[in-house]
């Protein structure tokens, strides 16, 4: 093995390197969720839980990590909010809101297909093997901050909503329905919701995967794809058996992202 490939070895195997990093450290953070009394996650969630940190890490490094573990966290949170009192009105999230691994990606699969995209892009820049432009990594990094901003406005208007929505309408009808119906609204639960996009917005303007402007391109975008999901949970859910909560959850996080991306390329075309 010549003095280079040791090297290259060398650097590949140090703990500079994400991967390793993101291993080690979802590897510990297993460790002590499997020890826990309260599970956050079911086993299997556990495990692609790790999968899905290992990802983060590798692609974003402690930005995106800082990101998606935000969400994990204030959205377990807030899922245990009423709890006992959802739990006798049969509103509360199944397993007492243990997430397995169709809440896992179904939460996470569109900021995932985004980070892998930014990883794909900078590797091929800094190969040279094609020409990048740096937009398009900065609108998938804000497409991976737009689809968790919209996760977790979704999940805390749903939460907040069905605890302490005074009054709750079908969106499609303003009709007054039942708190915990599909495709319901309520003030309580859309402000709730609103706070919770601003306060992932700005995380991620913190950490620095997006700008200023990107914070209100995330609220706008996690505030559209809401209601648009609450649209699709009044009128298509019960019609189709495929269509799962973790379907609709996938297809929120992927208007949210594209709106955001969408908001931002428009910026840029006429104001910028």
């Amino acid at each position: 093995m010549t003095v280079q490939n040791s090297q290259l070895w060398f650097n590949y195997l140090s703990w500079s390197n994400p991967w390793l990093v993101a291993i080690a450290l979802n590897t510990i953070l297993l460790a002590i969720a499997t020890i826990t009394p309260k599970k956050l996650l079911t086993p299997a969630g556990q495990f692609h839980g790790w999968l899905l940190g290992v990802i983060i890490w590798g692609c974003l490094g402690w930005q995106g990590y800082a990101v998606v573990m935000f969400y994990f966290l204030v959205g377990s949170g807030v899922t245990r909010i009423g709890k006992a009192q959802k739990e006798a009105e049969g509103i509360a999230e199944k397993r007492s809101g243990a997430r397995g691994p169709e809440n896992v990606w179904g939460s996470a699969l569109t900021a995932t297909l985004c980070a892998l995209g930014v990883l794909v892009l900078s590797i091929l820049g800094e190969t040279g093997k094609m020409p990048v432009s740096q937009d398009l990594i900065s609108w998938l990094l804000l497409g991976y901050a737009a689809s968790f901003c919209t996760k977790l406005a979704d999940t805390t208007a749903s939460e907040i909503g069905k605890a302490y929505g005074k009054r709750t309408f079908l969106i499609t009808t303003f009709k007054p329905v039942p708190r915990g119906t599909e495709g319901a609204v309520s003030l309580e639960g859309t402000l709730a919701g609103i706070v919770g996009s601003i306060a992932i917005a700005l995380l991620s303007w913190a950490v620095g995967l997006i700008d200023l402007t990107g914070i209100v391109f995330c609220v706008i975008a996690a505030f559209i794809a809401t209601n648009i999901e609450s649209v699709i949970g009044a009128t298509l859910q019960s019609k189709f058996e495929w269509l799962t909560n973790e379907v609709v959850n996938f297809v929120n996080t992927l208007i949210g992202a594209i709106a955001a991306i969408l908001l931002a390329s428009a910026w840029k075309a006429f104001f910028a």
